[in-house]
């Protein structure tokens, strides 16, 4: 039978169909798929006088990016708050100045905001106190979320509103530092669940303003289909609705696969009442998996280690829960069919994780191979060979964000020496065990770019250019597939998207150069110049495809 004529056909360039397949020169589209690929010759055949034809000159094209655990509504709400990133504040006199400015706009007991920071780049080597922003926003409340968002540091107003004093004991799962016996104003895991809990709701519509900003924002980075890995952390129930509602304005700019929060403090018991659990949904926004925490950030040092880090508090992070109350949740949450995302990053934590899920699955095998359930490591930092072997057995995914060693791998060093980090984040180890590791940004934590995150899966240098374990290293090849691919497995969704295969759903990205002739290091200035989703141009750099 013969094909119908092309939608939108690009050809003369390097199109990476998938691992398996390799590249072809040219790619049509039809009706939101993917129709061919293959040399020039054979798809001139389907152009007809409807088609659109985009000449390459030599580009890659690349399936679209699958970020597979951010955080796309919190992304594109701290759009609007201070932005504190290391390029941006290098010293604690540069985030005070930030702070200050924003309370001179600000009314009196307005709320102030303020994202990204990173102590270990400051120039004071240490986290804001208190009083340092009781100085420049004394009729404000201040909250200061650090990069990680496992740690934050509050104003003296904020604590107050919170009821957090120097008699109040730490909330389990969480810490409220004290030096000589008074407040420092740092919150670490699950405290900052006292500041949460009294800042003012936002509306539905600045809700879905802010999905709708972030999901622009990702398509401009070549990224077609996403994680939102926390559905209910920000308003609860109101958070899954805003993404309903944001589907049927048509203001949902990218796919979205929802991890839903667990716990206590979660909405995946109200979910389960209203009927969502994994797969509910179409193949633009779907319910997936619960999303659990069980330890924080290692650069926060919080992250639940084996062995302690390296400083005199001798701390070896925090766990969220014992190992019997994370039992309990995972098995409750795995006999009702749900999937399963453990955040965990210490060696510590994912030891937990795998003894959770394997006495869940032990008891309740649900009647199916371990791979069918895909339970999810999320981050999955240090991890170690017999845990390897153990997710291998089990069925389990890891989601890491290779970008993290680009960006905290120095501090990584310096809080726990150089050969933990040479070893965490293995992509290799996870390849060569066919675990489909599924590369993400874990964005606003990280920097949404692709092209940082491809670099530094196949360099495994930090930001200083350290090297940290280049035997974990992969070809760009693998680079992009753990990015594309990869993330569609993960969310059950690799039948449909994740490579340019006949009859695949027509999302890809146009990137400014053939990538895969380059060295790496020009990863780095590599720009994305047309993103497609649906077989539609979403996204055009420079305006080519309207010319």
């Amino acid at each position: 039978m013969a094909l119908p004529k092309a939608d939108l056909v690009l050809k003369n360039g390097r199109v990476f169909e998938s691992l398996e397949t390799g590249f072809c020169d040219a790619v049509a589209l039809w009706s939101g798929r993917v129709l061919a690929t293959g040399h020039w010759q054979e798809i001139e055949t389907l152009v007809g006088p409807g088609t659109r034809v985009i000449d390459l000159r030599g580009r890659a094209t690349v399936p679209g990016f699958n970020d597979a655990h951010q955080h796309l509504m919190s992304l594109g709400l701290t759009m609007d708050e201070i932005d504190l990133r290391p390029r941006a504040v290098k010293s604690l006199e540069r985030l005070l100045e930030r702070v200050r400015a924003r309370a001179a706009e600000a009314r009196p007991g307005d709320w102030i905001f303020g994202g990204r920071y990173d102590h270990f780049h400051l120039d004071i080597k240490r986290h804001p106190y208190r009083e340092e922003l009781d100085s420049v926003a004394p009729d404000n409340p201040v909250f200061l979320k650090r990069t990680c968002g496992h740690v934050g540091v509050a104003n003296s107003l904020a604590l107050r509103l919170a009821g957090i004093s120097e008699d109040s004991p730490d909330p389990p799962g969480g810490h409220i530092e004290r030096q000589n016996g008074r407040l420092t104003g740092l919150l670490q895991e699950r405290a900052q669940e006292l500041i949460s809990a009294v800042v003012p709701s936002l509306s539905q519509e600045a809700l879905i303003a802010g999905i709708e900003r972030a999901g622009q924002h990702m398509l401009s980075r070549g990224v077609t289909s996403v994680m939102d890995a926390g559905v209910g952390m920000r308003q609860g129930m109101d958070d899954y609705l805003a993404y309903q509602e944001a589907r049927r304005q048509g203001r949902l700019p990218v796919r979205t696969y929802l991890s839903l929060t667990g716990g206590p403090a979660g909405i995946q018991d109200e979910a389960l009442e209203r009927g969502l659990k994994t797969g509910v949904g179409d193949d633009y926004l779907r319910v997936g998996s619960v999303k659990l925490f069980t330890d924080g950030s290692a650069g926060g040092k919080t992250a639940a280690m084996r062995d302690p880090y390296r400083c005199s508090c001798a701390s070896v992070g925090i766990l969220i829960y014992d190992d019997r109350e994370l039992n309990d949740w995972v098995e409750r949450y795995h006999r009702a069919g749900l999937q399963v995302s453990l955040h965990a990053i210490g060696d510590a934590a994912i030891d937990q994780v795998i003894g959770a899920v394997d006495s869940a699955m032990e008891r309740f095998p649900a009647g199916e191979p371990p791979a069918g359930r895909r339970h999810r490591i999320e981050h999955c930092g240090f991890t170690t060979p017999d845990q390897i072997a153990d997710m291998q057995r089990l069925g389990m995914c890891p989601a890491p964000q290779p970008i993290f060693i680009y960006e905290f791998g120095d501090l990584y060093v310096d809080v726990l020496g150089e050969a933990r980090p040479s070893v965490s984040y293995p992509m290799r180890a996870w390849f060569e065990a066919g675990l489909h590791p599924a590369a993400s940004s874990d964005a606003p934590v990280s920097d949404t770019s692709t092209m940082t995150n491809l670099y530094t899966m196949v360099t495994r240098k930090t930001d200083s250019g350290r090297v940290l374990g280049a035997d974990q290293a992969l070809s760009l090849a693998e680079a992009v597939s753990a990015l594309t691919y990869n993330g569609a497995y993960v969310s059950f969704s690799e039948e449909v998207k994740g490579t340019l295969r006949p009859g695949q759903l027509a999302d890809l990205a146009v990137l400014d150069r053939d990538i895969f002739a380059l060295e790496p290091e020009e990863l780095l200035a590599t720009e994305v110049d047309l993103t497609v989703r649906d077989g539609q141009v979403v996204y055009d750099r420079t305006g080519e495809a309207s010319a």
